[in-house]
């Protein structure tokens, strides 16, 4: 029996230990001789689920996910990956494209009636046609046709609706696990919660079953300490916050301290539903006796604020909405590695999972494989970017705002424009204000900062044919 050798090398940069927990270093690298034929992949994704809301990343007090933890025991974390799009239609359609959302044109959820299944290929249909058993279930809210498998390529497919019931996720998925195939598997699982919050904060019944009422205020997590709207920020961001919390969809102007600490505390809770779903896959992989042949996925399609500048839900391009969990975890791995790469999992998802399945790279694709297979230590990028266009809200003043944004992730700062106010442009330092608290686009110790990010803002458009306009400097602040 032939086999092949994959070495995965995590490119980690500093010592910092992580809840106590996994400690980053340099080097950490894993091998496995996959036998022919290529490896199966087990691709979980949660909806609404921030990059920090893992046992493993926050200790254990207040949530525990002992799969989700599992999972990172043993893969690659990648800390800083980042959705294309924070909201649930535009993040999925890059996920199973490929393409960034001004490609594929659909930037809000009501763009779920585009035509995108006659423009780019969906990525069942990449594994169904080069030999894979390929299965969804769960969650779908896509503009593909849900019932025509010879477009989205899923030859098996169990409950799939826009937002389903979760407890209906782990019998399909260990029925498809379970079956005695001779070709790899490609198997998706779309959880709906933690987006259940939405839900939560209206007082709304949850499809997926109640999480009870919250304890006493000591047993409820802490708030985020960013509750603060920021200082300086574009001018356009607090009339987005007027605009979301006049809507019904939105009731959380008058939230404090107290009731977002509860809202946390539900959150979480949801999440680790979740988690015991996850654990139940997980356990039926192992029963299938192809766990050791099976790389296992792990994101979310976008965060949530969590009272974070006074805003819940998503479509807001602070890292609570942006920054979702992304983990490889593949055979062979005994130690956990984190990775600070810079990740656009809207773009890079699909190039990655070909890597690893040996389908050849898909032609037209912007994002990047993050097979870590070359040991480099050094980001191959200098920066990411992901956009959005906020249309949820209310209208303010007789006006309904609908602007969009653009979102520059480097090392050292984010940058944002937007493409309606006066005072555009947000700059963070998130080195030293991961909370994003302070706008410095105004600063002038931070003008060269500024201005290079303009400048990739303007290179990333130019090279991605993306028409969103730079907006001006801001009139007498440089």
């Amino acid at each position: 029996m032939k086999r092949r050798e994959f070495i995965i090398t995590a490119g980690i940069a500093g010592g910092t230990a992580v809840a106590g927990k996994f400690a980053m270093s340099k080097g950490i690298s894993f091998s496995r001789l996959f036998p022919e034929p290529r490896p199966n992949i087990l691709f979980i994704m949660t909806d609404q689920q921030s990059a920090d809301a893992m046992s493993c990343r926050m200790g254990s007090r207040f949530i525990k996910t002992p799969a989700m933890d599992g999972l990172a025991a043993r893969g690659v974390s990648f800390t800083r990956a980042y959705t294309a799009n924070p909201l649930c239609v535009p993040a999925r359609t890059s996920l199973f494209t490929g393409q960034y959302p001004h490609v594929t044109g659909v930037q809000t959820n009501a763009d779920i009636t585009k035509p995108v299944a006659d423009r780019f290929r969906f990525l069942g249909s990449y594994f169904r046609d080069a030999g894979y058993d390929t299965g969804y279930v769960g969650k779908w809210h896509l503009p593909f046709p849900i019932n025509d498998s010879s477009i989205h390529g899923f030859q098996s497919v169990g409950p799939i609706k826009n937002n389903g019931v979760d407890s209906e996720i782990p019998p399909f998925a260990a029925e498809f696990l379970l079956r005695k195939r001779e070709n790899p598997f490609l198997l998706v699982a779309s959880f709906v919660n933690p987006h259940n919050i939405c839900e939560w904060a209206r007082g709304d019944e949850l499809k997926d079953g109640s999480v009870g009422d919250p304890p006493p205020l000591d047993q409820c997590p802490p708030a985020v300490d960013n509750l603060a709207p920021v200082r300086d920020e574009a001018d356009i961001i607090p009339l987005m916050r007027r605009s979301a919390q006049s809507h019904p969809l939105f009731p959380v102007g008058n939230f404090d301290e107290k009731k977002w600490r509860e809202y946390r505390w539900a959150y979480f809770r949801m999440i680790e539903k979740v988690d015991a779903y996850v654990a139940t896959i997980l356990d039926a992989l192992r029963q299938s006796g192809q766990h050791d042949n099976t790389l296992i996925v792990f994101t979310s399609d976008h965060g949530d604020m969590q009272g974070a500048h006074g805003w819940n839900q998503k479509t807001v391009l602070y890292d609570n909405s942006t920054r979702v969990p992304f983990i490889l975890s593949a055979p062979g791995m005994t130690e956990p590695a984190l990775s600070e790469r810079l990740v656009n999992t809207g773009v890079d998802l699909l190039p990655t999972l070909c890597d690893y399945a040996g389908i050849a790279r898909p032609e037209g694709l912007p994002g990047m494989s993050l097979r870590p297979a070359d040991g480099r230590s050094v980001d191959p990028r200098a920066y990411i970017v992901a956009q959005n266009k906020m249309i949820q809200g209310a209208p303010v003043d007789g006006e309904k705002p609908e602007p969009g944004g653009r979102m520059v992730q480097s090392a050292r700062y984010k940058y944002c424009a937007y493409d309606l106010g006066k005072s555009r442009e947000s700059l963070f330092d998130v080195m030293s204000d991961p909370g994003e608290t302070r706008n410095l686009a105004g600063v002038k110790e931070y003008r060269k900062a500024l201005e290079q990010h303009r400048g990739y803002l303007a290179e990333w458009c130019r090279e991605n044919n993306d028409p969103f306009t730079i907006p001006p400097f801001r009139d007498g602040r440089l």
